[in-house]
Order: C-alpha cells, then sequence, then structure tokens
C-alpha cells in the first residue's frame, strides 16, 4: 500500500476550497435560472469573506506603500486562475494610474502562454518560483495567490522571497495553508466551498480579484496617483480616455468642459498639470515644477504653491 504522496494521483489539498458544498448538491437536476440562483447565493457570501481581511490588508497596503516610495517593487506570483488575476491586476495599473513599468509586476506559473492556454502542471515546480524572484530583495514586496494555499511555485517564490528579506504576504482562501508559515501578512479569504466543488475559479478567484484590485487602488491613493476619487494619473490613449480626461478636470473643477479643454491644451494633455494649474492659479511651468518637487502628488504641489511663502506667476498674468 502507498502513502498518498507516493503515487501519481498527488497529494490530498486539505482545504475548504476543496470539500462539496451541500447547498448546491442538486445544480445538476434543477432548471437554468434555480442553478445560477445557487451561483449567484454562493458569490454573494465573497464580499463578507474579503471584508473580515481588510485590517490585515491594510497593513499589507501601508507596507507596500513604504517600500514603493523607497525605490523598492511589488510582486504578484501566482499559477493557473490565481496567477491570471495577478496579470490582470498588474497590467491595467500603467495606463490607469501612469505607473511606471516593473513597480508592480506579475509572475504566472508558465510565463505568457500560461495567459490564455491552461498550464496547471508548472504550478508544481517550486523551482521556477524561485528563479522568477531572483532580484527581489529587502525593499521588495511579494505576495503569493494561491487559492487552494499549497501551490509549489507560489512556495518556492515566497521562500526565495522571505531569505532575501523581501516583505512577504499571502492571499489564499485556505484558512490551513501552510504558506501562511512563509509569510509576514496572511490574507485569508475563507469563502468555504465552492458551487462547484474545487472548482476555485468561482468564489475564490472573486475573492482575490476583489482583495487585488482593493491593495492596488488604494496603494495608488497612498502614492498620490489620484486626486479625490478621480483618475488623475490616467494616461489618455485614446478618444474614450481623452474625452474622460476632459471630463474629470471638470468634476474637479466644475469649470465648463470648453474651459477644460482649453486648460488640457495649454498643459499639453497633462491632466495633473491642468488641475495644479486650476487649483492653485498656476502657469504651466510652475505647475509642472511643483508636481515634480511634490513627486506627482497633485494635493502636494497645490499646498506648495499655494503657501505664502511661495511666489509663481499667475496662469492669468502677461
Amino acid at each position: 500500500m502507498t502513502r498518498a504522496g507516493d503515487t501519481r494521483w498527488g497529494v490530498l489539498v486539505d482545504s475548504p476550497t476543496e470539500e462539496r458544498n451541500p447547498r448546491t448538491v442538486e445544480m445538476d437536476v434543477v432548471d437554468t435560472l434555480q442553478l445560477l440562483r445557487l451561483i449567484n447565493a454562493e458569490d454573494q457570501l465573497v464580499p463578507y469573506a474579503v471584508g473580515a481581511t481588510l485590517p490585515a490588508l491594510a497593513g499589507l497596503v501601508d507596507a507596500a506603500a513604504e517600500r514603493v516610495r523607497a525605490g523598492g517593487t511589488v510582486h504578484y506570483v501566482g499559477a493557473g486562475t490565481s496567477g491570471r488575476i495577478g496579470v490582470v491586476d498588474a497590467a491595467e495599473l500603467l495606463p490607469t494610474f501612469r505607473l511606471e513599468e516593473g513597480v508592480v509586476t506579475a509572475h504566472l506559473a508558465g510565463g505568457a502562454p500560461a495567459i490564455v492556454r491552461a498550464a496547471e502542471n508548472v504550478e508544481d515546480d517550486a523551482a521556477a518560483g524561485r528563479r522568477e524572484l531572483g532580484d527581489v530583495g529587502e525593499g521588495d514586496v511579494v505576495i503569493g495567490l494561491a487559492a487552494s494555499g499549497r501551490t509549489p511555485y507560489v512556495a518556492g517564490a515566497l521562500e526565495h522571497a522571505a531569505a532575501n528579506g523581501a516583505f512577504t504576504a499571502l492571499v489564499t482562501s485556505n484558512p490551513r495553508s501552510a504558506l501562511r508559515e512563509l509569510v509576514e501578512v496572511a490574507i485569508v479569504v475563507d469563502t468555504g466551498p465552492e458551487a462547484l466543488t474545487g472548482s476555485t475559479r468561482m468564489k475564490s478567484a472573486t475573492a482575490q480579484k476583489l482583495v487585488l484590485h482593493s491593495f492596488s487602488t488604494a496603494l495608488m491613493v497612498r502614492l498620490g496617483r489620484t486626486w479625490s476619487n478621480l483618475m488623475v494619473s490616467m494616461v489618455a490613449t485614446n478618444q474614450k480616455l481623452r474625452a474622460r480626461t476632459v471630463t474629470i478636470l471638470h468634476q474637479a473643477t466644475g469649470l465648463d468642459r470648453s474651459v477644460c479643454e482649453e486648460l488640457l491644451e495649454e498643459a499639453d494633455g497633462d491632466l495633473k498639470v491642468a488641475l495644479v494649474m486650476t487649483l492653485a492659479d498656476a502657469d504651466p511651468p510652475g505647475a509642472r515644477a511643483a508636481l515634480e518637487d511634490a513627486g506627482g502628488v497633485v494635493r502636494g504641489a497645490v499646498q506648495s504653491l499655494s503657501s505664502p511663502s511661495h511666489s509663481t506667476p499667475s496662469r492669468r498674468e502677461p
């Protein structure tokens, strides 16, 4: 008789995500509307489970913001659905927040081909995880994404990151995950059994998407990539986004859209410059200089230009 770890059938995953859901055992015999209601009822449990993790998530955001301000980087590491969610979240930060390439990087087991074609066998390669994180150090943050809480690829990456002094975290749906021992912060979203047993592309994936989008958005806010609740750092690369910059400037200032278009023309299309020009009554060069001195933070630039000790030409002066 062989032990579980000795067979080609793999090791039993001790996780609630692998348990059978008693609420959905008849999903294959009910009508389609009821089937969808069963799935939807399970999905509605996810935000509450995410809410229970917010204190730990806040600590991760603050730790990441501190390190990124000092020149560090953030790395998502995952396989399968978890890894693909990391890829999407990291990719969207560049156009949405004008984030410099390499500040937040996603590492997916199997690389780029695994984005569009399932390659779940590569998740068992712990050595690949270590190689992917070869250059991380004390100033960096590594976040493992593992719904099941056992992925060897993620384990290898976290072990390597921890040994190099990086700040480590885990996002999982398994409260019993052994990977929790490898990290400083564990974001455990206890979503319970999936509607379809073991299909972690469902509730567990939704939880990871909510956690990562909350994390990255909060990180960008802490880094000054927003003003109020407006995306003032976005890159306007098409007609829709150019129109959105006008809308954002209008929402921020209350000025007519035609005036906002003129301001953006003066600012060479840079929404932050146009906003500082308006809020601080500065000319374009003064607004750009203030933003540079403030590290690109609109509030900091406006405050410096509005201080009694500061003297800068008004944009209305000839």
